[in-house]
């Protein structure tokens, strides 16, 4: 069988899966709806919460920036890791044992504001929108090269799937639906791995594979050094950002981690706290299975890159370029009109390339054979144009290996999409419900009446996710990372200073979390849609880039909110006796 009938039976019995648990386990109440009922085993939570965070940034992302980054592209896996280590053992406990449904429940209560809740709603939607954006795109590119359906299309199939479970089943149909999309997506992602170590390495350890040497001795990464090197490169293993850039991000992806809403709630769906920390050191143990490996998968995906493609003629190029070509993730423009590909250092094309089309719809194709590109209008020597997103998607096809492991691939990059567009929309469902209906506009409304509309914010989530995923504003890692920015700039400084400080009072919580997220968004704002010619060393504040200036946005989140606690009334006893029993040992 072809990839296309592979990928079929692997995502149709995938999908299937996922709406049969939801139908079994679909919420019939409120708690069921938005933490599982508190019922959930911590090793299946552990599961689901790695589901959870490993979205379509980590299956599909991280990988590929690494690949095309380099050492500087490692930020992504310490930001990402350290920041979950955490939120683990720093906040998840004293989350769990203050006992509510979400993050705006717990910025509510120990501010006593509902203007503090207010403002965390809307700093749970903004992040939340962000972040699904970049699950979204990872679906459509999925569907656009594997189904060989339009990306529009391809978002609108996930919508569906994800509408079904997360509105159904909510948290309950959520939870168990990630524990199998888990199991997906780690056997997706290391199957692969396993096949290229052999075949690089000769190791069958990708951990270890991408360190050590090949059959003639050669380390693995001084073989990638020396391809980078001739084709005009910088070195792969050292370092081209500035340390404050690289300190910024990674700092700016650990907080933001820690201030994640959706990540968060995942800790609410055990009984105790103990099960808290169990679930959440199960978590760190399944989420290391896919993080270890992604440098030897961004290391092989590069090397079979540079090995198979530049300096080819385009007439031999190998079929997997021109399958990613139609998708328009790939794209060649011959400058010297020899026929070759040419790939150095350097930019190929503004932006993603868009084709010229014949008027009966077929692509518009060159001497060679290539689809014909409009918008060429960068000089320089590079001809190859090549989205970051697909380098994990298009590394078995690269390397030759099976049509049944290539299609697995897509599977396991559908499940990781989806399991955290669903735990992102049950983040704006209940924020909407839960925090924004039922705490401040219509306290009275019944169980029944709060799940109605619990869904009905679900759906119009969902149809808002889908805009963003078709119209996307950045790479899915990018998009990610601005997340993780705004998380750090919000939600971290109250969270922390209203589990630790008793000083910490409404006023400093909400005048924090406001500046923190207008400048942080106003930075990613300008520089990436308002003046993106700027967006470069020589532009950015202390030469910090859009994915790194949540670290300042925190900070200033920090000093206004504790100079306001200053010089305001300090919180009500019942308050500061709430901060000491969230602090005390003991179950909850």
């Amino acid at each position: 069988m072809d990839v296309q009938a592979w990928t079929w039976i692997f995502v149709g019995s995938s999908f299937a899966l996922y709406i049969a648990i939801a139908f079994w386990s679909r919420a019939r109440s409120t708690g069921e709806f938005y933490v599982a009922g508190k019922h959930v085993s911590p090793i299946a939570n552990g599961m689901a919460t790695a589901a959870d965070w490993m979205s379509a940034a980590s299956f599909i992302g991280m990988a590929g920036l690494i690949s095309f980054l380099g050492a500087d592209g490692a930020v992504y896996l310490m930001g990402w890791t350290g920041g979950y280590v955490l939120l683990a053992l720093l906040l998840a406990p004293y989350l769990r044992k203050f006992g509510k449904y979400t993050v705006p429940d717990f910025v509510g209560e120990r501010y006593y504001s509902q203007t503090a809740r207010l403002v965390a709603v809307v700093c749970a939607i903004f992040i939340s929108f962000t972040y699904v954006a970049g699950q979204m795109r990872g679906v459509g590119i999925v569907f656009s090269r594997f189904l060989e359906v339009d990306i529009t299309l391809g978002v609108i199939i996930g919508m569906g799937v994800v509408f079904t479970y997360a509105v159904l089943g909510g948290m309950k149909g959520i939870t168990y639906t990630q524990v199998a999309q888990y199991c997906v997506l780690i056997f997706a992602y290391m199957v692969p791995a396993i096949f290229l170590s052999l075949m690089i390495a000769g190791n069958p350890l990708p951990q270890l594979g991408f360190g050590g040497a090949n059959e003639a001795g050669l380390w693995v990464l001084d073989r990638l050094d020396g391809l980078q090197h001739e084709l005009g490169f910088s070195s792969y293993t050292e370092y081209d950002w500035s340390m404050i850039n690289i300190a910024c991000i990674t700092g700016a992806l650990m907080l933001g981690t820690a201030g994640l809403p959706h990540v968060i709630i995942r800790f609410y769906t055990v009984r105790r706290v103990r099960d808290a920390r169990i679930s959440a050191g199960w978590a760190l143990l399944f989420i290391a299975v896919l993080y270890t490996s992604a440098p030897a998968i961004a290391v092989f995906a590069r090397t079979n890159l540079l090995e198979n493609v530049p300096g080819q003629s385009y007439a031999n190029a190998p079929t997997w370029v021109s399958a990613w070509e139609d998708s328009g993730l790939i794209a060649w423009r011959d400058h010297d009109g020899n026929g070759a590909i040419h790939y150095t250092d350097g930019s190929a094309f503004k932006g993603k390339p868009s084709y010229e089309a014949h008027p009966d719809g077929r692509p518009m194709r060159g001497e060679h054979g290539q689809r014909l590109v409009k918008n060429d209008d960068v000089d320089g020597v590079n001809e190859l144009y090549i989205d970051r997103d697909i380098m994990v998607l298009a590394n078995p096809e690269i390397a030759g290996l099976p049509p049944w492991v290539i299609a697995l691939v897509a599977a396991g990059g559908l499940a990781a999409a989806l399991s955290t567009a669903a735990g992102l929309l049950l983040v704006v469902s209940s924020a909407v419900s839960h925090d924004l209906l039922k705490g401040t506009i219509a306290p009275q409304i019944s169980e029944r009446g709060e799940l109605r509309a619990a869904r009905i914010a679900a759906a119009f989530a969902v149809i808002m996710a889908g805009v963003l995923g078709i119209y996307p504003p950045d790479y899915v890692a990018a998009v990610v990372a601005f997340a993780f920015g705004l998380a750090a700039s919000s939600f971290f400084p109250v969270i922390v200073m209203g589990i630790f400080s008793k000083r910490f009072n409404r006023e400093g919580a909400i005048v924090g979390m406001t500046c923190g997220l207008l400048f942080t968004t106003a930075y990613i704002v300008w520089f990436k849609f308002i003046s993106p010619e700027t967006n470069n060393a020589d532009h950015w504040f202390l030469g910090i880039s859009p994915e790194g200036i949540g670290i300042i946005g925190m900070l200033l989140n920090f000093i206004t909110g504790i100079g306001v606690s200053m010089l305001t009334s300090p919180p009500p006893d019942d308050v500061k006796k709430l901060v000491e029993s969230i602090r005390i040992p003991g179950e909850g």
